[in-house]
């Protein structure tokens, strides 16, 4: 038998994909359609685990579709703006455009490799003029529509990268690339008026059926529809203020109310500009960034104002009025009402301060006497030490009851609030899609028209300067509109503009007048299947989702909510991680085996200690290099086992065993191949039995069934069954057709998951025009069946019989049987429980 030559069969079959254009397909609105998309990636020079993981599994589904006959769209495409390419410019003295093309055409010839399903005629990349052009035309719509808009706000400043951060980009504090701790610094911003979609984008998540609960619960939850109460305090001080209003979700602790807290950029602040201690508070407030993770692990700290606020459920209780660095102005009203015992924020801040804590909510399991003393309480319970709300069920009947009573003295009304804020999209760097917007001598914006786009970033230039290079471009800022010397906006927009419409562009790659056609989006959207990583179940999923919505917004020939029919998460690749004495990360190639423990390669005595098995990541020097996986192994045997260890949207374990022995079962099946086509040969001139047609037909029910549910690593579980079968069965005599038949239908089935392989030999049994076979129901009925025997619940035997066995029938085959009447005989039989064909206890 000879060995399977995957070098050469699976250059072959790539050059054959790439020069017969298999997988290009064009809009034909006479036959079914299906888009399968991946996430697209960071053109970051190489690609990981994680690509080969994503994209494997989109191929599979990819691949299956198209042999089920569905015209399918299968693009790929290229994420490629953004800070890592503008540092490693910097740090290399390099053009980010240079660098980052020359990583795309890397990665391209990678992902080639793994045999991907893919119609590189639509290729887009995010950095291309031709495509952010129409991503300038598109502010330029949502402009228009008022759904952006510049402000100054605080925002989430990192300071090693020196750029604003969404909060959706600050990770426990610290900046999602750079990991610096974030800070709070006062911007003039663009930002998408998201906010105003709250409630659509919420009810959208109902209909996503094909979403991935948990992924539905984050964006319910980062949406965060509130229902609460506007409430007046009224003031008392030496001051010119009479009321403050606060936004509450919880006016039934109003008894346990000790103080009210402001933003620093409440409008009273403008009575404290000249205080010299309240200024050196701002300054202070500018280490909390903005994001409620990082107030909410942030030391809270508070300048006491000469006010007090009166409580309107108890009039004679006055507390003082603060400023804090824990409230912001863009949620509520810029005030917050302190309840310590029952908001861990507001307990601390009463500590700090030595306010009041007193308690007005006891859990269910306490009696009137409980105190909150060394934390907060703010689960469900009774109301306490409230006066008239004392006994009421809380928060379920008791929040209801306190806003009755308030808007009945006209002191509050309730009120629906949403967590969501509107998405702040200027970025103060120069590797990014530059904001068609100008301004004059006054700081009046005025929008680039149409005709001059795409407003193009200047090439060559410096950018190891302090803060936006774009700033010291003096020429490349001047800009004449309709006779006005204006200067252009030097902030580019957030990368997850680019991602929140590139779906689209897939559709019409080459459209130059938009950035997609009508016909094409009307045939393709929306994605019937995107596959991605639940890290991105927020950021980039909720703004595309947003995206959608603002396109639609007052536009009659665009109608799309949603982007993404269906939703699966995939898992990540995992691998051990290993460091040094001196605590350094180490590669798994810089480690030798040595009597069964690992060492350092460069220095023997030095010992490696093994960590736990975390998701590859480069900082911690887990990762394994694909291309030499697929170099040594092949992409078949890469593909085969990044979908056998765990179903995909769990965690896989890499080992170099379990790659090991994907190509060794490759090996094996090209052996069995062999075989098969030895037996073809000696054509037989009649079938043994129906045997192999029956098993055929179950194999193809298994991974149609497996296919339809992403249980594919179930599917590399049908093929070791199918190896062990057809090992034990073609020694039998078969005809030449109906072993042809029934193997042709095998392979067929196997293709979407290693298609190299299963191409050659459909090749050499001369088979180049196939599609999906569909399996006989009829032909998978048994013979026989195995019914489980339970007595008392434990099982005692198994009962071989023909199917639809009566339950009289196979009771009397029980009595009748020497293993199993022993705990029958003589026994007093209570009762009998079966269920037909699978299972039946009794009990005695």
């Amino acid at each position: 038998m000879s060995r399977y030559n995957f070098k050469s069969i699976e250059s072959k079959w790539q050059t054959f994909w790439e020069e017969n254009k298999s997988f290009k397909v064009e809009t034909d609105s006479l036959k079914k359609k299906f888009y399968c998309l991946e996430m697209f990636p960071y053109p970051s020079g190489k690609i990981h685990m994680g690509h080969v993981r994503n994209y494997t599994i989109g191929d599979v589904l990819a691949r299956y579709k198209s042999l089920k006959g569905f015209n399918v769209l299968h693009p790929m495409g290229w994420d490629s703006f953004g800070m890592p390419a503008e540092n490693a410019a910097k740090q290399n003295n390099l053009d980010p455009k240079t660098w980052t093309e020359s990583n795309i055409s890397k990665m391209k010839t990678q992902l080639k490799k793994l045999g991907l399903s893919i119609d590189w005629d639509r290729e887009i990349s995010t950095c291309s003029e031709e495509y952010y052009k129409h991503q300038q035309a598109f502010f330029l719509e949502l402009l228009e529509k008022k759904l952006v808009y510049r402000k100054e706000n605080y925002v989430n400043w990192d300071p090693v990268d020196e750029t604003v951060l969404a909060n959706e980009q600050v990770i426990e504090g610290k900046g999602w690339r750079s990991g610096a701790v974030v800070e709070r610094k006062k911007l003039s911003q663009w930002f998408f008026n998201i906010s105003k979609f709250s409630q659509d984008l919420l009810d959208g998540l109902q209909k996503l059926e094909s979403w991935p609960n948990k992924v539905k619960t984050m964006q319910k939850n980062w949406i965060g529809k509130s229902f609460g109460c506007e409430i007046d305090f009224k003031i008392e001080g030496d001051l010119p203020v009479k009321n403050i209003k606060c936004f509450t979700t919880r006016p039934d602790t109003l008894f346990g109310f000790s103080f009210i807290a402001l933003s620093i950029d409440h409008e009273i602040s403008k009575y404290y500009k000249n205080d010299d201690n309240f200024s050196k508070f701002k300054e202070k407030c500018s280490k909390t960034g903005t994001t409620e993770e990082a107030i909410a692990v942030g030391d809270k700290i508070g300048f006491k104002t000469n006010l007090f606020a009166e409580n309107p459920l108890n009039p004679k209780q006055k507390v003082p009025v603060y400023f804090a660095n824990f409230v912001l102005m863009d949620y509520g009203f810029g005030a917050v009402f302190g309840c310590p015992a029952h908001d861990q924020r507001d307990f601390d801040f009463a500590k700090k301060y030595d306010l009041e804590i007193k308690t007005v909510v006891r859990p269910h399991d306490k009696d009137n006497s409980f105190k909150v003393e060394k934390e907060a309480y703010s689960g469900a319970g009774v109301i306490i030490n409230s006066e008239f709300l004392n006994g009421f069920e809380a928060p379920e009947n008791s929040v209801l009851e306190t806003i009755k009573i308030l808007e009945k003295k006209k002191l509050g009304k309730k009120q629906i609030n949403f967590r969501l804020k509107d998405w702040g999209v200027s970025r103060q760097r120069y590797w990014g899609c530059p904001i068609p917007v100008a301004y004059d001598e006054n700081g009046k914006a005025y929008p680039i028209p149409k005709s001059m786009l795409p407003v193009k970033l200047p090439e060559n230039i410096n950018l190891n300067v302090k803060g936006n290079p774009l700033d010291s471009q003096t020429e490349w800022k001047k800009v004449v509109i309709d006779g006005k010397n204006l200067v252009r906006e030097t902030d580019t927009l957030d990368t997850f503009v680019c991602s929140s419409w590139y779906f689209l562009r897939f559709c019409s790659p080459k459209e130059t007048a938009n950035g997609f056609n009508k016909k094409d989006i009307d045939y393709w959207m929306p994605v019937d299947q995107y596959i991605g990583g639940v890290e991105h179940a927020i950021l980039h999923l909720l703004y595309s989702r947003f995206f959608m919505q603002a396109l639609s917004y007052n536009n009659k020939e665009f109608s799309l909510l949603e982007p993404f029919n269906g939703l699966f998460t995939q898992g990540m690749v995992c691998h051990e991680t290993y460091k040094d004495p001196d605590n350094n990360w180490v590669s798994p190639d810089e480690i030798e085996n040595i009597d069964g423990k690992r060492y350092l390669k460069k220095d023997t005595s030095k010992l490696i200690t093994v960590g736990p098995s975390e998701s590859m990541s480069k900082s911690k020097k887990n990762t394994i290099d694909p291309e030499n996986i697929i170099l040594n192994y092949g992409a078949d045997a890469a593909r085969l086992f990044i979908l056998s260890d765990s179903p995909p949207e769990k965690d896989v374990q890499w080992s170099e065993e379990g790659i090991a022995s994907s190509f060794k079962f490759i090996q094996k099946l090209w052996t069995l191949n062999e075989k098969i086509t030895d037996q073809v040969k000696k054509n037989h001139s009649k079938d043994n039995d129906i045997e192999i047609e029956k098993y055929t037909n179950k194999f193809l029910k298994n991974v149609t069934d497996n296919l339809e549910s992403f249980s594919y690593n179930k599917i590399i579980a049908n093929l070791h069954e199918m190896h062990t079968f057809l090992n034990k069965q073609i020694d039998k005599p078969y005809t030449k057709e109906t072993l042809l038949r029934n193997y042709q239908k095998i392979l067929i089935a196997i293709t979407p998951v290693i298609p190299h392989f299963a191409s050659e030999c459909l090749e050499l049994m001369n088979i180049k025009d196939f599609k999906w076979s569909e399996y006989d129901e009829s032909m998978l009925k048994e013979d026989k069946i195995n019914i489980v025997i339970q007595i008392n619940g434990k099982k005692r035997g198994l009962i071989s019989t023909k199917p639809n066995m009566t339950e009289e029938k196979l009771f009397e085959i029980i009595q009748n049987d020497e293993k199993l009447m022993k705990y029958t005989d003589q026994k007093n039989i209570k009762k009998k429980i079966y269920i037909q064909d699978k299972l039946m206890n009794i009990i005695v």
